[in-house]
């Protein structure tokens, strides 16, 4: 709470006005433009080199061999790297890089994995045409990386960098995060608590025009109903009731009722199985039901996902749901459990400040106004877990695109330099005016 009070007296107010200030293009400004294009051939070649690696979670090697590279690229630069490993969490590990110790503390987020296991068959950095690569991970997040790497190396070549303090941390499990969380993701959440701003390099929706000021966060549950098993002739009886799979789907049921369309809670359930005999494998989200059809059901099992915007709508779900999973069916029983998972980035007044602050950098580069992703667009990451201890965050600045997540993901390479600026000058900007 210290460090809160102290950035809010010294350098919100600032910020603030900074926000609503329309400054032009000055010659430092181009200045740091031009470094970032006449480098723009290195900094594309840096990216097909780490596209064409794959770095799926679970190829650890991969992950390793990314990070080298970026941590390569940090050093020369001065920063000061580590590697953080992984093993106590079942990943290969973060990559963290720091440089100064004046002005705003900055966080920089980026991601090192990707969805595309070692097997996979989308491995390669392919040219689609003059303005659109594809590649695995191009734009979730390689693409993002580059542009944080490419930013700070041109205030870095200027002599700019040191009226900020940067600490950028690259995680190796944002697709797929180690257990437990309060290991895998410490790295990311000390930056944090270290930090006043996180700046976060997810492609968000994809369009240029869209940064992020809230994400919803995101969880699993898991729904276990038992019945009393019998012949399924005394179904309904008194005796007997109605069975785990009637159970479940009365639940189910209630919770589309009752949490539809309320505020921003969505909740998905993914995966089912019942009957006599359930068996759950969750290392590799498999359920699997035997049973008869003149058998009552004595098991089911869910497993699901939840999500919402704040603290406050998870709380009310998670209530509602368990009101549900109690008001049980004659011979029924069920238990509900909430695994840890991405924590809400709720909206804030800073939030929306800070991205007037990047948009009114786009405007004076000639690229146009900013506006904030519609939450229901913008799925869970890294920066949710920073959000809470920072006082303003925002995300979605990497390299647009679309296909994410899949096999025709393909980055639109007319917004790499573009972000690159933009990025560069908020940071040229933010520190310029924590010296006044």
């Amino acid at each position: 709470m210290i460090k809160r009070i102290k950035f809010n007296t010294l350098f919100v107010g600032m910020l603030f006005m900074f926000s609503q200030t329309s400054m032009a293009n000055t010659a430092t400004e181009q200045k740091i433009t031009k470094h970032i294009n006449d480098n723009l051939t290195q900094s594309q070649a840096l990216l097909e080199k780490t596209v064409n690696i794959n770095s799926g979670t679970m190829n650890f090697d991969g992950v390793k061999k990314v990070g080298a590279i970026y941590q390569a690229e940090f050093d020369a630069m001065g920063f000061d790297t580590q590697w953080v490993d992984g093993s106590e969490f079942n990943r290969a590990g973060h990559l963290v890089a720091s440089y100064g110790n004046s002005g705003p503390k900055i966080l920089m987020i980026g991601h090192l994995d990707t969805v595309f296991a070692k097997d996979d068959a989308f491995q390669h950095y392919s040219v689609v045409d003059d303005t659109h690569i594809a590649g695995p991970g191009i734009t979730d997040m390689k693409g993002g990386d580059v542009i944080i790497i490419a930013a700070l190396q041109a205030l870095k070549a200027l002599d700019l960098l040191d009226k900020i303090s940067i600490k950028v941390v690259m995680t190796g499990d944002e697709e797929s995060s180690g257990r437990p969380l309060s290991l895998s993701k410490k790295a990311l959440v000390d930056a944090a608590i270290w930090a006043d701003i996180a700046l976060g390099f997810e492609d968000a929706d994809g369009d240029i025009k869209t940064a992020v000021v809230a994400r919803r966060g995101s969880i699993g549950w898991q729904l276990d109903v038992v019945g009393k098993p019998a012949h399924s002739s005394q179904i309904f009886t008194d005796n007997v009731g109605y069975g785990a799979i009637f159970e479940t789907a009365r639940i189910l049921n209630d919770f589309r009722e009752q949490l539809a369309g309320v505020g921003n809670i969505t909740f998905n359930p993914g995966l089912i199985a019942g009957g006599t005999e359930v068996e759950v494998q969750p290392e590799n989200s498999i359920v699997q039901g035997f049973g008869k059809t003149n058998v009552v059901a004595k098991e089911v099992t869910v497993k699901g996902g939840i999500r919402t915007l704040t603290p406050d709508e998870l709380a009310k779900a998670k209530t509602v749901m368990q009101e549900i999973v109690a008001d049980n069916l004659l011979h029924t029983s069920a238990t509900l459990t909430f695994a840890d998972g991405y924590p809400p980035m709720a909206p804030t007044d800073k939030n929306y400040a800070l991205l007037k602050m990047y948009s009114d950098v786009s405007e004076s580069l000639g690229y146009g106004p900013v506006a904030p992703v519609n939450p229901r667009n913008a799925g869970a990451a890294d920066i949710s877990f920073a959000a809470d201890h920072v006082d303003m965050a925002i995300d979605g600045l990497g390299l647009m695109g679309d296909g994410g997540h899949t096999k025709d993901e393909v980055a639109d390479m007319s917004t790499f330099a573009q972000n690159m600026h933009k990025a560069a000058i908020l940071l040229y900007r933010l520190g310029e005016k924590g010296a006044q």
